[in-house]
Protein backbone atom coordinates (compact mmCIF):
# COMPACT_ATOMS: atom_id res chain seq x y z
CA UNK A 1 0.00 0.00 0.00
CA UNK A 2 1.14 3.23 -0.94
CA UNK A 3 2.05 5.30 2.62
CA UNK A 4 1.20 8.90 3.51
CA UNK A 5 3.24 9.99 6.87
CA UNK A 6 1.15 12.90 8.85
CA UNK A 7 3.38 14.75 11.26
CA UNK A 8 1.43 16.69 14.17
CA UNK A 9 3.04 20.04 15.08
CA UNK A 10 0.66 22.02 15.81
CA UNK A 11 1.50 22.66 19.74
CA UNK A 12 1.97 25.96 21.25
CA UNK A 13 4.86 24.76 23.77
CA UNK A 14 3.97 26.93 26.56
CA UNK A 15 6.87 25.03 28.81
CA UNK A 16 9.16 26.17 26.85
CA UNK A 17 8.91 29.68 27.83
CA UNK A 18 10.01 30.43 24.60
CA UNK A 19 8.75 33.04 21.42
CA UNK A 20 10.16 30.03 19.53
CA UNK A 21 7.39 27.19 18.18
CA UNK A 22 8.33 24.38 19.71
CA UNK A 23 8.94 21.90 16.94
CA UNK A 24 11.69 25.13 16.07
CA UNK A 25 13.55 24.32 18.90
CA UNK A 26 17.19 23.61 17.83
CA UNK A 27 18.51 20.39 18.74
CA UNK A 28 22.17 19.61 17.87
CA UNK A 29 21.89 22.55 15.73
CA UNK A 30 18.45 21.27 13.68
CA UNK A 31 14.82 22.24 14.55
CA UNK A 32 13.14 19.33 16.35
CA UNK A 33 10.28 18.73 13.48
CA UNK A 34 13.78 19.00 11.23
CA UNK A 35 15.00 16.00 12.67
CA UNK A 36 11.52 14.16 12.55
CA UNK A 37 11.16 15.43 8.86
CA UNK A 38 14.77 13.82 8.05
CA UNK A 39 13.58 10.21 9.28
CA UNK A 40 10.34 10.15 7.48
CA UNK A 41 11.80 11.50 3.94
CA UNK A 42 14.14 8.10 4.59
CA UNK A 43 10.47 6.05 4.63
CA UNK A 44 10.24 7.75 0.80
CA UNK A 45 6.57 7.77 1.00
CA UNK A 46 4.36 9.22 -1.37
CA UNK A 47 3.54 12.33 0.84
CA UNK A 48 4.53 13.58 4.20
CA UNK A 49 1.65 16.20 5.30
CA UNK A 50 2.89 18.92 8.33
CA UNK A 51 -0.32 19.81 10.58
CA UNK A 52 1.18 23.30 12.10
CA UNK A 53 -0.79 25.62 14.61
CA UNK A 54 1.28 28.32 16.40
CA UNK A 55 3.73 30.50 15.23
CA UNK A 56 2.88 28.45 11.70
CA UNK A 57 4.44 31.30 9.42
CA UNK A 58 7.70 30.75 11.49
CA UNK A 59 7.59 26.81 11.40
CA UNK A 60 6.78 27.14 7.22
CA UNK A 61 9.42 29.74 6.56
CA UNK A 62 11.90 28.15 8.39
CA UNK A 63 11.61 24.56 6.59
CA UNK A 64 10.31 26.16 3.33
CA UNK A 65 12.48 24.08 1.12
CA UNK A 66 11.12 20.56 2.83
CA UNK A 67 9.09 18.66 0.57
CA UNK A 68 5.94 18.39 2.38
CA UNK A 69 2.28 19.46 2.23
CA UNK A 70 1.18 21.87 4.71
CA UNK A 71 -2.04 21.81 6.41
CA UNK A 72 -3.35 24.29 9.39
CA UNK A 73 -5.38 22.98 12.35
CA UNK A 74 -6.31 26.93 13.14
CA UNK A 75 -8.00 25.20 16.73
CA UNK A 76 -6.06 22.54 18.85
CA UNK A 77 -8.51 20.42 19.74
CA UNK A 78 -6.81 17.26 20.29
CA UNK A 79 -4.18 14.68 18.36
CA UNK A 80 -7.36 13.47 16.45
CA UNK A 81 -8.71 16.23 15.50
CA UNK A 82 -5.30 17.55 14.26
CA UNK A 83 -4.59 14.28 11.81
CA UNK A 84 -8.16 14.46 10.88
CA UNK A 85 -7.20 18.32 8.78
CA UNK A 86 -4.51 16.33 7.09
CA UNK A 87 -6.94 13.28 5.93
CA UNK A 88 -9.03 15.39 2.86
CA UNK A 89 -5.52 14.79 1.34
CA UNK A 90 -5.04 11.30 1.77
CA UNK A 91 -6.39 8.31 -1.01
CA UNK A 92 -8.09 5.59 0.87
CA UNK A 93 -5.45 2.81 -0.56
CA UNK A 94 -3.53 4.43 1.13
CA UNK A 95 -1.47 3.48 4.74
CA UNK A 96 -1.00 6.73 7.21
CA UNK A 97 1.27 6.92 9.29
CA UNK A 98 1.36 9.65 12.36
CA UNK A 99 4.47 10.99 13.69
CA UNK A 100 4.80 14.10 16.06
CA UNK A 101 7.36 16.83 15.39
CA UNK A 102 8.58 17.22 19.01
CA UNK A 103 9.73 13.34 19.27
CA UNK A 104 13.13 13.83 17.11
CA UNK A 105 15.17 10.59 17.64
CA UNK A 106 12.82 8.12 16.14
CA UNK A 107 14.56 5.95 14.21
CA UNK A 108 13.86 4.57 10.47
CA UNK A 109 14.43 1.15 11.33
CA UNK A 110 11.52 1.11 14.24
CA UNK A 111 9.12 3.01 11.90
CA UNK A 112 9.47 0.45 9.06
CA UNK A 113 8.63 -2.32 11.69
CA UNK A 114 4.93 -0.41 13.06
CA UNK A 115 4.42 0.35 9.00
CA UNK A 116 5.04 -3.21 8.55
CA UNK A 117 2.49 -3.87 10.85
CA UNK A 118 -0.58 -2.11 9.20
CA UNK A 119 -2.60 -3.26 6.47
CA UNK A 120 -6.26 -3.33 5.38
CA UNK A 121 -7.21 -5.24 8.46
CA UNK A 122 -4.91 -4.07 11.18
CA UNK A 123 -2.93 -1.47 12.61
CA UNK A 124 -0.09 -0.54 14.01
CA UNK A 125 0.78 0.76 17.26
CA UNK A 126 4.25 1.53 19.11
CA UNK A 127 4.66 1.34 22.67
CA UNK A 128 7.05 1.02 25.77
CA UNK A 129 7.64 -0.02 29.17
CA UNK A 130 8.96 2.12 31.72
CA UNK A 131 9.58 1.91 35.02
CA UNK A 132 7.79 4.85 35.73
CA UNK A 133 4.53 5.74 33.02
CA UNK A 134 3.89 8.48 35.15
CA UNK A 135 2.11 10.98 32.67
CA UNK A 136 1.47 8.83 29.85
CA UNK A 137 -1.70 7.15 28.78
CA UNK A 138 -1.88 3.42 29.41
CA UNK A 139 -1.96 0.36 27.02
CA UNK A 140 -4.46 -2.09 28.27
CA UNK A 141 -5.11 -5.71 27.12
CA UNK A 142 -7.23 -8.53 27.45
CA UNK A 143 -6.48 -11.95 29.09
CA UNK A 144 -5.21 -12.98 25.50
CA UNK A 145 -2.59 -10.30 25.21
CA UNK A 146 -4.64 -8.23 22.46
CA UNK A 147 -4.82 -4.26 23.17
CA UNK A 148 -8.54 -3.13 23.37
CA UNK A 149 -7.73 0.08 24.46
CA UNK A 150 -5.43 3.28 25.45
CA UNK A 151 -6.32 5.14 28.58
CA UNK A 152 -5.28 8.54 29.15
CA UNK A 153 -3.48 8.87 32.76
CA UNK A 154 -6.20 11.72 33.66
CA UNK A 155 -9.04 9.19 32.73
CA UNK A 156 -7.14 6.09 34.19
CA UNK A 157 -8.58 4.14 37.57
CA UNK A 158 -5.96 3.00 40.29
CA UNK A 159 -5.65 -0.61 38.31
CA UNK A 160 -5.12 1.32 34.80
CA UNK A 161 -2.29 3.54 35.91
CA UNK A 162 -0.47 0.41 37.29
CA UNK A 163 0.09 -0.50 33.95
CA UNK A 164 3.60 0.55 32.34
CA UNK A 165 3.55 -0.19 28.91
CA UNK A 166 2.33 3.18 27.59
CA UNK A 167 1.16 5.02 24.72
CA UNK A 168 3.96 6.58 22.70
CA UNK A 169 1.15 7.94 20.09
CA UNK A 170 2.82 6.79 16.73
CA UNK A 171 -0.05 4.95 14.74
CA UNK A 172 -0.04 3.20 11.50
CA UNK A 173 -3.48 2.59 9.92
CA UNK A 174 -5.30 2.22 6.86
CA UNK A 175 -6.57 5.63 5.41
CA UNK A 176 -10.17 4.42 5.04
CA UNK A 177 -10.87 3.19 8.34
CA UNK A 178 -8.82 6.15 9.82
CA UNK A 179 -10.91 8.65 8.27
CA UNK A 180 -14.31 6.85 9.18
CA UNK A 181 -12.76 6.24 13.03
CA UNK A 182 -12.13 10.35 12.93
CA UNK A 183 -15.31 11.08 12.08
CA UNK A 184 -16.61 9.34 14.96
CA UNK A 185 -14.18 10.63 18.00
CA UNK A 186 -15.97 12.31 20.69
CA UNK A 187 -14.43 14.65 23.12
CA UNK A 188 -16.20 13.16 26.69
CA UNK A 189 -13.38 13.16 28.71
CA UNK A 190 -11.19 15.17 31.29
CA UNK A 191 -9.75 17.44 28.46
CA UNK A 192 -12.52 17.79 26.07
CA UNK A 193 -10.21 17.07 23.69
CA UNK A 194 -10.38 14.41 20.79
CA UNK A 195 -7.97 11.77 21.07
CA UNK A 196 -6.60 10.05 18.55
CA UNK A 197 -6.01 7.37 20.75
CA UNK A 198 -10.07 6.06 20.88
CA UNK A 199 -9.48 5.21 17.77
CA UNK A 200 -7.89 1.98 19.21
CA UNK A 201 -11.34 0.98 21.02
CA UNK A 202 -12.97 1.00 17.75
CA UNK A 203 -10.52 -1.03 15.75
CA UNK A 204 -11.06 -3.26 18.60
CA UNK A 205 -14.68 -3.23 18.05
CA UNK A 206 -14.63 -4.04 14.26
CA UNK A 207 -11.97 -6.99 15.32
CA UNK A 208 -9.09 -5.06 13.51
CA UNK A 209 -5.95 -7.14 14.55
CA UNK A 210 -3.76 -3.80 16.48
CA UNK A 211 -0.31 -5.08 16.04
CA UNK A 212 2.06 -3.32 18.80
CA UNK A 213 5.85 -2.75 18.25
CA UNK A 214 7.47 -2.45 21.05
CA UNK A 215 10.43 0.59 20.77
CA UNK A 216 13.87 -0.62 21.52
CA UNK A 217 15.18 2.59 23.72
CA UNK A 218 13.20 4.90 25.55
CA UNK A 219 15.01 7.78 23.54
CA UNK A 220 13.44 7.42 20.50
CA UNK A 221 10.09 7.68 21.95
CA UNK A 222 10.78 10.56 24.28
CA UNK A 223 8.69 14.14 23.39
CA UNK A 224 10.15 17.39 24.08
CA UNK A 225 7.99 19.89 26.40
CA UNK A 226 10.47 21.90 28.08
CA UNK A 227 14.26 22.97 28.39
CA UNK A 228 15.01 20.96 30.51
CA UNK A 229 13.97 17.85 28.35
CA UNK A 230 15.37 19.37 25.36
CA UNK A 231 18.54 19.12 27.01
CA UNK A 232 18.30 15.78 28.01
CA UNK A 233 17.78 14.84 24.34
CA UNK A 234 20.61 16.90 23.37
CA UNK A 235 22.85 14.66 25.91
CA UNK A 236 21.32 11.40 24.51
CA UNK A 237 21.56 12.62 20.99
CA UNK A 238 25.25 13.65 21.54
CA UNK A 239 26.26 10.24 22.85
CA UNK A 240 24.93 8.94 19.90
CA UNK A 241 26.79 10.13 17.79
CA UNK A 242 30.02 10.36 19.48
CA UNK A 243 29.67 6.10 19.32
CA UNK A 244 28.98 6.15 15.77
CA UNK A 245 32.12 8.35 15.41
CA UNK A 246 33.92 5.82 17.75
CA UNK A 247 32.75 2.85 15.48
CA UNK A 248 34.17 4.86 12.69
CA UNK A 249 37.74 4.53 14.16
CA UNK A 250 38.04 7.88 15.59
CA UNK A 251 39.70 8.73 18.91
CA UNK A 252 37.97 11.02 21.29
CA UNK A 253 39.67 12.67 24.53
CA UNK A 254 36.00 13.03 25.93
CA UNK A 255 33.44 11.39 24.72
CA UNK A 256 31.04 13.46 26.70
CA UNK A 257 31.96 16.74 25.08
CA UNK A 258 32.31 16.60 21.60
CA UNK A 259 29.29 18.56 19.42
CA UNK A 260 27.59 16.87 16.22
CA UNK A 261 25.16 18.75 14.53
CA UNK A 262 25.26 17.31 11.21
CA UNK A 263 27.29 14.59 9.43
CA UNK A 264 30.83 13.88 10.32
CA UNK A 265 33.20 11.12 8.38
CA UNK A 266 36.51 10.22 9.22
CA UNK A 267 39.63 8.69 7.82
CA UNK A 268 41.88 6.41 10.25
CA UNK A 269 43.34 7.25 13.40
CA UNK A 270 41.91 10.88 13.19
CA UNK A 271 41.95 11.96 16.59
CA UNK A 272 39.71 14.56 18.23
CA UNK A 273 40.58 16.49 21.36
CA UNK A 274 37.67 17.96 24.09
CA UNK A 275 34.83 20.74 23.35
CA UNK A 276 34.80 20.67 19.42
CA UNK A 277 31.86 21.11 17.78
CA UNK A 278 31.04 20.11 14.30
CA UNK A 279 28.15 21.35 12.26
CA UNK A 280 27.17 20.88 8.88
CA UNK A 281 29.03 18.12 6.70
CA UNK A 282 32.86 17.31 7.66
CA UNK A 283 35.13 14.93 6.29
CA UNK A 284 38.23 14.53 8.08
CA UNK A 285 41.32 12.66 6.26
CA UNK A 286 43.21 10.13 7.82
CA UNK A 287 45.69 11.15 10.86
CA UNK A 288 43.81 14.14 11.18
CA UNK A 289 43.77 15.82 14.63
CA UNK A 290 41.87 18.43 15.59
CA UNK A 291 42.39 20.29 19.04
CA UNK A 292 40.04 21.40 21.65
CA UNK A 293 37.81 24.17 21.74
CA UNK A 294 37.80 24.31 17.94
CA UNK A 295 34.71 24.82 15.88
CA UNK A 296 34.63 22.98 12.35
CA UNK A 297 31.59 24.28 9.83
CA UNK A 298 31.22 22.62 6.31
CA UNK A 299 34.95 21.70 6.12
CA UNK A 300 37.08 19.03 4.15
CA UNK A 301 40.24 18.31 5.82
CA UNK A 302 42.88 16.99 4.35
CA UNK A 303 45.52 13.84 6.08
CA UNK A 304 47.85 14.46 8.53
CA UNK A 305 46.61 18.24 9.17
CA UNK A 306 46.77 19.24 12.89
CA UNK A 307 44.20 21.89 13.95
CA UNK A 308 45.90 23.25 16.79
CA UNK A 309 43.53 24.28 19.59
CA UNK A 310 41.01 27.04 19.42
CA UNK A 311 40.75 27.50 15.84
CA UNK A 312 37.41 27.94 13.71
CA UNK A 313 37.21 26.69 9.90
CA UNK A 314 34.06 27.48 7.82
CA UNK A 315 32.85 26.29 4.47
CA UNK A 316 36.45 25.80 3.17
CA UNK A 317 39.05 23.20 2.05
CA UNK A 318 42.00 22.07 4.03
CA UNK A 319 44.97 20.24 2.18
CA UNK A 320 47.09 17.51 3.40
CA UNK A 321 49.77 17.77 5.73
CA UNK A 322 48.69 21.69 7.01
CA UNK A 323 49.14 23.10 10.21
CA UNK A 324 46.64 25.42 11.52
CA UNK A 325 46.33 27.48 14.83
CA UNK A 326 46.10 28.24 17.69
CA UNK A 327 43.67 30.60 17.32
CA UNK A 328 43.28 30.93 13.59
CA UNK A 329 40.28 31.85 10.93
CA UNK A 330 39.44 30.17 7.88
CA UNK A 331 36.47 32.20 6.92
CA UNK A 332 34.37 31.06 3.72
CA UNK A 333 35.81 29.78 0.00
CA UNK A 334 39.38 29.63 1.38
CA UNK A 335 41.51 26.53 -0.42
CA UNK A 336 44.71 25.64 1.57
CA UNK A 337 46.71 23.86 -0.53
CA UNK A 338 49.48 21.14 1.26
CA UNK A 339 51.98 21.57 3.86
CA UNK A 340 50.60 24.99 4.93
CA UNK A 341 51.26 26.50 7.60
CA UNK A 342 48.33 29.31 8.78
CA UNK A 343 49.52 30.04 12.69
CA UNK A 344 48.29 31.94 15.85
CA UNK A 345 45.64 35.39 15.23
CA UNK A 346 45.87 35.17 11.59
CA UNK A 347 42.41 35.22 9.55
CA UNK A 348 41.99 33.98 5.32
CA UNK A 349 38.82 35.10 3.97
CA UNK A 350 37.89 33.72 0.40
CA UNK A 351 41.37 33.27 -0.68
CA UNK A 352 43.79 30.40 -1.79
CA UNK A 353 47.01 29.30 -0.51
CA UNK A 354 49.60 27.25 -2.62
CA UNK A 355 51.69 24.67 -1.22
CA UNK A 356 53.67 25.20 1.25
CA UNK A 357 53.38 28.69 1.97
CA UNK A 358 53.48 29.97 5.57
CA UNK A 359 51.20 33.24 7.55
CA UNK A 360 52.44 32.37 11.15
CA UNK A 361 51.20 35.08 12.92
CA UNK A 362 49.01 37.85 13.15
CA UNK A 363 47.98 38.05 9.33
CA UNK A 364 44.84 38.54 7.70
CA UNK A 365 44.62 37.56 4.06
CA UNK A 366 41.54 38.23 2.38
CA UNK A 367 40.37 37.98 -1.35
CA UNK A 368 44.09 36.86 -1.65
CA UNK A 369 45.53 34.49 -3.81
CA UNK A 370 49.13 33.51 -2.75
CA UNK A 371 51.51 31.11 -4.43
CA UNK A 372 53.71 28.52 -3.55
CA UNK A 373 56.01 28.57 -0.94
CA UNK A 374 55.27 32.23 0.08
CA UNK A 375 56.73 33.55 3.39
CA UNK A 376 54.25 36.28 4.83
CA UNK A 377 55.48 38.41 7.64
CA UNK A 378 53.99 39.05 11.16
CA UNK A 379 51.49 41.76 11.15
CA UNK A 380 50.94 42.04 7.13
CA UNK A 381 47.42 42.85 6.20
CA UNK A 382 45.88 42.61 2.59
CA UNK A 383 43.94 46.05 2.11
CA UNK A 384 40.95 44.53 0.16
CA UNK A 385 37.91 46.60 1.34
CA UNK A 386 37.54 50.15 -0.25
CA UNK A 387 34.46 50.80 1.46
CA UNK A 388 32.64 49.77 -1.30
CA UNK A 389 33.99 47.05 -3.21
CA UNK A 390 36.29 44.01 -2.10
CA UNK A 391 39.95 43.95 -4.49
CA UNK A 392 41.57 41.23 -4.72
CA UNK A 393 45.57 40.62 -4.24
CA UNK A 394 47.97 38.29 -6.04
CA UNK A 395 50.90 37.15 -4.49
CA UNK A 396 53.69 34.70 -6.83
CA UNK A 397 55.79 32.05 -5.99
CA UNK A 398 58.38 32.35 -3.26
CA UNK A 399 57.65 35.96 -2.62
CA UNK A 400 58.37 37.08 0.78
CA UNK A 401 56.57 39.70 2.14
CA UNK A 402 58.14 41.73 5.37
CA UNK A 403 56.40 42.04 8.78
CA UNK A 404 54.24 45.06 8.73
CA UNK A 405 53.27 45.14 5.65
CA UNK A 406 49.95 46.60 4.10
CA UNK A 407 49.54 45.27 0.64
CA UNK A 408 46.64 47.75 -0.97
CA UNK A 409 44.35 45.77 -3.11
CA UNK A 410 44.27 45.54 -6.56
CA UNK A 411 47.54 44.32 -6.44
CA UNK A 412 50.29 42.15 -7.75
CA UNK A 413 53.31 41.10 -6.52
CA UNK A 414 55.93 38.93 -8.64
CA UNK A 415 57.43 35.88 -8.05
CA UNK A 416 60.45 35.69 -6.25
CA UNK A 417 59.80 39.69 -5.09
CA UNK A 418 60.74 41.09 -1.47
CA UNK A 419 58.81 43.43 0.23
CA UNK A 420 60.50 45.79 3.28
CA UNK A 421 58.86 45.40 6.08
CA UNK A 422 56.75 48.19 7.08
CA UNK A 423 55.79 48.91 3.78
CA UNK A 424 52.70 49.89 2.67
CA UNK A 425 52.63 48.50 -0.73
CA UNK A 426 49.78 50.15 -3.30
CA UNK A 427 51.56 49.57 -6.72
CA UNK A 428 52.18 46.11 -8.29
CA UNK A 429 55.75 45.00 -6.81
CA UNK A 430 58.03 43.61 -9.93
CA UNK A 431 59.39 39.98 -9.87
CA UNK A 432 62.56 38.76 -8.34
CA UNK A 433 62.90 42.90 -6.43
CA UNK A 434 62.88 44.67 -3.80
CA UNK A 435 60.29 46.92 -3.05
CA UNK A 436 60.16 49.47 0.02
CA UNK A 437 57.22 51.51 0.66
CA UNK A 438 58.66 54.10 3.75
CA UNK A 439 57.72 57.47 4.88
CA UNK A 440 61.29 58.87 5.88
CA UNK A 441 62.55 59.00 9.73
CA UNK A 442 62.97 61.45 11.35
CA UNK A 443 64.05 62.85 14.70
CA UNK A 444 63.12 66.00 16.17
CA UNK A 445 65.51 66.83 18.95
CA UNK A 446 63.30 69.71 20.44
CA UNK A 447 60.52 67.84 21.46
CA UNK A 448 59.77 67.38 25.03
CA UNK A 449 57.38 65.44 26.57
CA UNK A 450 53.88 66.55 27.48
CA UNK A 451 53.53 67.42 31.31
CA UNK A 452 50.69 66.58 33.06
CA UNK A 453 49.36 70.22 34.60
Amino acid sequence: MPLSIVILAAGQGKRMKSDLPKVLQPLAGQPLLGHVLETAKALNGEAIHVVYGHGGDRVKEALKDEPVSWTLQAQQLGTGHAVAQAMPAIADDHQVLILYGDVPLIREATLRQLVEQSSDQSIGLLTIVLPDPTGYGRIVRDNAGNVVRIVEEKDANTKERAIKEINTGLIAAPARALRKWLGDLGNNNAQGEYYLTDIIVMAARERMRIGTVIAPTEAEVLGVNDKIQLAQLESTLRAQRAEALMLQGATLADPTRIDIRGEVSVGRDVFIDANVVFTGRIVLGDRVRIGPNSFLRDCEIGADTEIHPNCVIDRSKIGPRNSIGPFARIRPDSVLHEEVHIGNFVEVKKSEIGAGSKANHLTYHGDTTLGRKENIGAGTVTVNYDGVNKWRTEIGDNAFVGSGSMLVAPLKIGADANTGAGSTITKDAPPGKLTVARARQITIDSWKRPQKK
